[in-house]
């Protein structure tokens, strides 16, 4: 449990280092990917090839992050956290030094082993060794370095490859993780939890207690919630430059401006998000707000009713109500979590995110492809409205008890 007596300095400090953890998490997952188009040149392999890997990489995160969750419980989650940042940099120097595809196959499979690790250790660290007036900023701090780490990759990728060529970028990239890691291991003593399941009596321990708790309707909600967060996300993340092109004519450049103010506007979100999270006590209805007011906006785009210069200014107002829902997302799935379950309840939920980034982006080029961009907006409204649906009917456990603990 968090400690009654901890100063904001310690707060602050806890959080500032799994927040670097998270975003060097969200750095590796695209640093190689902005370099494939000097990757295929090099190594004379397709794009179709270069994004089987990324597939894979999000196949093995996905799979793994359950898992990690139970190792998180039994082993501790500073112990496997240290496992993952490890792996990340092992992934990028694999990478890095790759003279065959097979090589690079490895490498992506190592690089999503690491990043499986990174959810269930953070909240299971944040959780129990931050105090719980102050995990809505917990929360609201570690999504914004997620957001730091996708702005940070291409531009750190594009410089380091222009002097050292993509091999240096990488290697480079691997050497950043070590630094991250260190920094962490400066600090150990602070992100130490003891392993959950040691205080589990007989009743509440073994396999088929831990599939109980998983299986649990408001698990199972909570999990629902996260694929189809990521069926909205992949739609604006990789497909909404292309989107907006086609539904409202709009330049590659307005296009990508528009997807920028997005995201920014979704980084501002969550960062207001943390101040409401830490001042409200109904957190489903922060949730099911900003998230239909997101569906609103959303729609009038569907209905191509946006004039064509608005879409920047539209697009950062969707990703600000989106985001200001992230960190009281995360304080409900901390309600839903038994005492003593948050390694393994968190690491099964956030791989909802991971099976709605692989089941739709062959859906949505689909619709692009038969020039149906509207139905591409309009698919992110009813994933919207379903969430909204999903995160009322919770039957959210109101424990004083951190899950952490």
């Amino acid at each position: 449990m968090s400690s009654p007596a901890q100063t904001l300095g310690q707060s602050a400090r806890i959080i500032g280092l799994i927040a670097a953890a998270h975003g060097l998490s969200h750095f590796y997952q695209i640093a190689t990917a902005v370099l494939f188009p000097l990757i295929r040149d090099d190594l004379g392999v397709s794009y179709a090839a270069l994004g089987a890997t990324v597939a894979l990489y999000y196949v093995v995160s996905g799979v793994c992050q359950t898992l990690a969750g139970f190792a998180v419980d039994r082993f501790g989650a500073r112990r496997v956290l240290f496992a993952g940042l490890l792996l990340g940099a092992l992934g990028a120097l694999l990478a890095g030094a790759a003279h065959s595809y097979a090589m690079l196959v490895v490498a992506a499979a190592v690089g999503g082993l690491g990043n499986s690790v990174f959810h269930p250790c953070d909240f299971a660290i944040l959780n129990a060794r931050v105090e719980a007036r102050r995990l809505g900023y917990a929360f609201s701090w570690h999504g914004i370095a997620g957001f730091l780490g996708y702005a940070a990759a291409p531009v750190y990728a594009a410089a380091m490859a222009a002097a050292f060529d993509w091999r240096g970028a990488l290697f480079g990239a691997a050497a950043i993780g070590l630094a991250v890691t260190g920094l962490l291991w400066l600090d150990r003593g602070s992100l130490y939890v003891a392993p959950a399941d040691r205080g589990r009596s007989g009743a509440r321990a073994g396999l088929a207690a831990d599939l109980r708790v998983l299986g649990s309707a408001p698990v199972l909600m909570c999990f629902g919630y996260f694929v189809l967060v990521a069926v909205a996300f992949v739609a604006m993340q990789n497909f909404g430059v292309a989107t907006l092109a086609m539904h409202f004519g709009a330049s590659t450049a307005l296009a990508s401006s528009a997807l920028t103010a997005y995201l920014l506007g979704a980084a501002a979100g969550i960062f207001a998000g943390g101040f409401v999270a830490a001042r409200a006590s109904r957190h489903e209805l922060v949730a099911a707000a900003g998230l239909a007011a997101s569906a609103l906006l959303m729609f009038a785009l569907a209905a191509a009713w946006v004039p064509l210069g608005a879409l920047p200014a539209w697009l950062a107002a969707a990703g600000f109500a989106s985001g200001l829902t992230n960190p009281s997302r995360d304080l409900i799935v901390r309600d839903a979590t038994p005492p003593g379950s948050a390694g393994k309840v968190y690491g099964f939920v956030y791989s909802g995110l991971d099976v709605g980034s692989m089941a739709t982006p062959v859906f949505f080029g689909w619709l692009l492809d038969a020039g149906r961009s509207g139905a591409v907006f309009y698919t992110v409204v009813a994933a919207t409205l379903l969430t909204i649906g999903l995160v009322l009917s919770l039957p959210v456990r109101r424990a004083a008890a951190s899950p952490g603990s």
